[in-house]
């Protein structure tokens, strides 16, 4: 410590001292707050709770999902992508855990201090690429039901998520640039983004840090949460709206009715009912309307699992619902620069939004099995059967009959589900 001290207050060759700090970081070096030994006590236990719990399960859906599913499907590589994002994110769990311990101080150096940055920021943007991506993955099969037949792939999807990993890894550059481990007045070390790093001269230290501060800030509240957000929102309102009016042309479709003005022949009419029906039962759905094709949706909806749209419906929420104060929080830090006063608010619950986040990649397993209906059941017959259900793309599931006893056991398993996808 004393080595790292003597280099901190090395005078750099531009005329400036990496002891410059901002104004914000100044304030936070002299604040010698310290949170009562046995509410830290137990803070400390909960959060080791939740981070082996979330290593654990973590570990469990990539087992499951990588190696035991019979069916590699699109679904199964957004999955498993985020689960293996997740597990990243939980490893450094610990990290911050010793951290609490240790009267929140940062006692394992710098390295790990940028390691550990650079796996949070890397899964907050990895997290709402794919959720993004997810979004228009569904859009696409409702909207371009035959395109997405010959062109949506798995591995159209594996580059589509390495994309998404090259994506965050630029993303994730600034954070670790400017993240150190910062000494603060009482003896403590503080992993903290310094924006006063690699500044020209001391005369540019403040405007460095304000820029830099707004522009971290905007740009990850754009790109990791408002942007996708957009998507996402996007995506599902245009969903409804295809698949509502698809609904309104079933209907009409259905409730044709051959035009006489004579009066009502009932024979007549029973046996036109009866082709009708005959003809609707059989293999070849009869076509009421030219320009509005039956089974130009039928591709697509098959594909639809309810399971899916369910886990991603919570899966957006719980990003929305842990993320959402954490970005709140970084605007605010943003108006600390000009507001004093809200200086004393960010240092008192940014960390606690932090922490909200963290909560996230512990979240996201508990979800991915839960969505599954009737889990409990499915749960003793085998955790597998449960992660294939979920990320099955083809009408298996939804078959009402079946020859073999494991169609039986899916039919079994689903037959309160209705194939169609909710709204």
């Amino acid at each position: 410590m004393k080595v790292l001290f003597c280099i901190l207050k090395e005078p750099m060759a531009n005329g400036s001292t990496s002891e410059d700090f901002c104004s914000i970081l100044k304030d936070m070096r002299e604040n010698n707050e310290t949170s009562n030994k046995e509410v830290n006590m137990v803070v400390v236990i909960v959060h080791g709770f939740f981070s082996c719990f979330g290593i654990l399960e973590n570990i469990l859906i990539l087992w499951m999902v990588g190696f035991r599913l019979q069916h590699k499907t699109v679904a199964s590589v957004w999955v498993l992508n985020l689960a293996f994002s997740d597990f990243l994110a939980t490893l450094t769990l610990p990290l911050f855990t010793l951290y609490l311990y240790q009267s929140q101080s940062w006692e394992v150096g710098d390295i790990l201090c940028k390691i550990q940055t650079s796996i949070f920021f890397a899964n907050m943007f990895v997290s709402a690429f794919l959720l993004a991506a997810i979004s228009l993955d569904r859009l696409i099969l409702v909207v371009k039901p035959f395109w997405s037949k010959e062109h949506r792939t798995v591995l159209g999807a594996w580059k589509l998520c390495a994309l998404g990993w090259l994506w965050a890894a630029i993303n994730t550059v600034p954070y670790t640039v400017f993240r150190s481990v910062i000494k603060r007045k009482d003896g403590r070390n503080m992993c903290y983004h310094n924006f006063a790093l690699l500044s020209s001269s001391r005369a540019t230290v403040e405007r460095n840090c304000k820029v830099r501060q707004e522009a971290t800030a905007i740009s990850k509240l754009l790109l990791a949460f408002l942007c996708p957000l957009g998507v996402i929102v996007g995506s599902y309102i245009q969903i409804s709206l295809r698949l509502m009016d698809r609904n309104r042309r079933r209907r009409r479709q259905t409730s044709f009715v051959l035009p006489n003005p004579r009066p009502p022949n009932t024979s007549l009419t029973t046996r036109i009912n009866s082709i009708l029906f005959k003809q609707t039962a059989s293999n070849d759905p009869v076509n009421l309307s030219s320009n509005t094709p039956i089974n130009s949706s039928q591709i697509n909806e098959k594909q639809l699992s309810p399971c899916f749209i369910r886990m991603v419906t919570f899966l957006i929420a719980a990003f929305i619902l842990c993320w959402g104060p954490y970005h709140i929080f970084c605007i605010l830090e943003v108006v600390a620069h000009y507001h004093i006063p809200t200086r004393y608010a960010v240092e008192k619950w940014l960390p606690i939004a932090t922490t909200i986040s963290f909560l996230n990649p512990v979240l996201d397993p508990i979800l991915y099995v839960f969505s599954c209906p009737q889990f409990c059941v499915r749960v003793r017959q085998s955790l597998g059967a449960v992660f294939d259900t979920l990320v099955r793309e083809d009408d298996e599931m939804l078959r009402p009959f079946g020859n073999s006893r494991r169609a039986h056991r899916w039919q079994q398993s689903f037959q309160r589900v209705e194939p169609e996808v909710p709204m």
